[in-house]
């Protein structure tokens, strides 16, 4: 049946009076729209401007409380080395006094400090808060910054795993010449939990030095700066110049109460559109009457059959005349291309029952062709075009076998499956191909990983990744396979020391009928995605430790 037969009756008094009844609501609704609109806006740039305000606020106050955390550490060194229990470093501090004073310190700071050492000329520790670190070398980082204060030198050193290395020479107080040196690791957390204190209401902070590198930062803290930004100088005795604390605030959390006053004001908008419709639309059918003459007339262009008049009489009915004869082309079009559809369909249907008769007699080929090979008397040019045959047999198979997953995949059957055995399972089915091209084939997996997965997809998956890398690399190449956890998914990486994949191919990768081997179909990528998604798992393609091409692929854990 032809979609003409379908055509709506055409409402042109119906297109009219919408028409008015929008005039009418304009008039008396857009006003009340526009003030509201302005209102909101200052209300909007009211509260923008408090929110950078309460920002800098908080941005100076963090700035003093970094600064006075820091200055405290720097004098808790500069005093400690100055005590006379660390004249003991003279005898070596054989009775551990020294090293027990430390310790009682380091536990009253709860938190504060990581370790206080006291290492001697040699640059070994002679006095610990921590044991098991007396008689050892102490590793330190770079210097970063020196300084006098009071008369004593103070070096911190370049922040190295959250941690901050301050020290300050111990001098004898009988000769004035050194003994030793006080080294006290400051744990750089303290400041981070700092900046995680003040990051309250989506609010982000972060620690910059002079070259705006970053030092410490709170939980969510992202590079991207918002448009709701503030920096808050830090103004310290200590040469700290040109540190900074920085703030962002996301704008549209920030601005959500104007967002929901908007909201309501929209409901109000929408009973009162009601309303205006129900009292306007009377007026409406009065002023669209006299269309309904005209509308009667372009009607009876709905038959098929109907010649087109000349299109003649007022200018606004010779557009509606062009118009209607516009929108019967289109439907025109619509159709044929419906049509096409509609064949392009049951081509794709046919191609699949197809693929599934070619396998019988490809399998009668392959079995003849293994009968004659046992011919005794059989010459070389026979035997070699029955491996052509056979050879040719198993790749169409393959082919026929793609196209069918590829265009049906069935739901995965999932059970519980420990990847580390099943990893090792599809090693060995592969190690013979991977000897005999002279491939080290190694994985690295330290624990069970359990996952909810149907086995035989999973082999699916690790085979079309491992027989790619094998036909792609040459010999004596390398494919390393990892897998770990986090707490919620699994992971596994297949990297080669292959050619990879270039930059402009990697975003068509995973698109079927895409591939880079000669002879190659296309389709195993794109049957590898397909069932990761249908287990909840993603792949992405990325760069290997050895610049070849590594498969990252992520599923989600089974439940405990």
């Amino acid at each position: 049946m032809r979609i003409f037969s379908h055509l709506p009756r055409l409402q042109t008094p119906l297109t009219i009076r919408k028409m008015l009844l929008i005039v009418f609501l304009l008039a008396g609704l857009l006003p009340a729209l526009m003030v509201s609109l302005i209102s909101f806006y200052q209300a909007r740039q009211a509260l923008r401007v408090e929110i950078k305000h309460d920002l800098q606020t908080t941005g100076k106050a963090v700035a003093e409380h970094v600064d006075r955390v820091l200055n405290e550490r720097v004098q808790n060194v500069r005093s400690w080395s100055q005590l006379g229990i660390m004249q003991d470093l003279l005898i070596e501090d054989i009775d551990k006094r020294l090293s027990m004073f430390l310790a009682e310190t380091r536990k009253s700071y709860a938190e504060q400090y990581l370790s206080l050492d006291v290492i001697n000329l040699k640059g070994h520790i002679a006095a610990s808060s921590e044991p098991a670190h007396i008689g050892q070398p102490l590793a330190i980082p770079p210097e970063w910054m020196r300084f006098q204060d009071d008369d004593q030198v103070i070096t911190l050193y370049r922040l190295d795993h959250q941690q901050l290395m301050v020290s300050a020479p111990i001098l004898s107080q009988n000769t004035l010449q050194p003994l030793g040196t006080l080294v006290v690791t400051f744990n750089w957390r303290v400041i981070e939990n700092l900046l995680d204190h003040a990051a309250q209401h989506s609010t982000e902070l972060a620690l910059f030095d002079q070259k705006l590198n970053l030092l410490a930062q709170s939980s969510h803290w992202s590079d991207q700066q918002h448009s709701l930004h503030a920096q808050a100088p830090l103004i310290s005795r200590l040469p700290l110049q040109g540190w900074q604390v920085h703030l962002n605030k996301d704008h549209d959390e920030a601005v959500a109460p104007v967002h929901r006053l908007g909201m309501i004001f929209i409901v109000v908008l929408g009973v009162t559109l009601v309303c205006s419709i129900l009292l306007v639309r009377p007026i409406a059918q009065n002023i669209s009457r006299p269309l309904e003459a005209l509308t009667r007339y372009v009607q009876r262009f709905r038959q098929l059959d109907a010649i087109a008049p000349v299109s003649s009489g007022p200018v606004e009915v010779q557009s509606l005349h062009q118009a209607f004869t516009d929108m019967v082309a289109e439907l025109a079009a619509s159709e044929q291309q419906l049509t096409r559809a509609a064949k392009l369909a049951v081509v794709g249907e046919m191609a699949a029952a197809m693929s599934h008769e070619v396998r019988t007699p490809l399998g009668i080929m392959r079995s003849s062709a293994d009968v004659l090979l046992r011919e005794p008397n059989l010459s070389e040019d026979g035997r070699e075009v029955l491996g052509f045959i056979i050879s040719e047999t198993e790749r169409l198979n393959k082919l026929v076998s793609t196209l069918i997953d590829s265009a049906r995949p069935r739901a995965p059957s999932k059970i519980p499956l420990d990847l580390q055995a099943h990893l090792q399972h599809v090693i060995a089915l592969l190690q013979a191909q991977a000897q005999s091209k002279q491939l080290t084939l190694s994985l690295s997996a330290s624990a069970a990983v359990v996952v909810e997965a149907d086995q035989d997809q999973m082999t699916q998956v690790l085979l079309n990744l491992l027989m790619n890398a094998i036909q792609i690399l040459p010999k004596g190449g390398h494919i390393a396979l990892s897998l770990w956890s986090d707490a919620t998914h699994a992971h596994i990486s297949v990297a080669d020391d292959g050619p990879g994949v270039p930059p402009a191919q990697q975003t068509h990768l995973f698109e079927a009928f895409f591939t880079q081997r000669a002879g190659g179909v296309g389709l195993g990528l794109a049957v590898v995605k397909q069932i990761m998604e249908t287990h909840g798992g993603t792949i992405q393609y990325s760069t290997s430790p050895w610049q070849g091409a590594q498969f990252n692929l992520t599923l989600p854990l089974a439940n405990p």
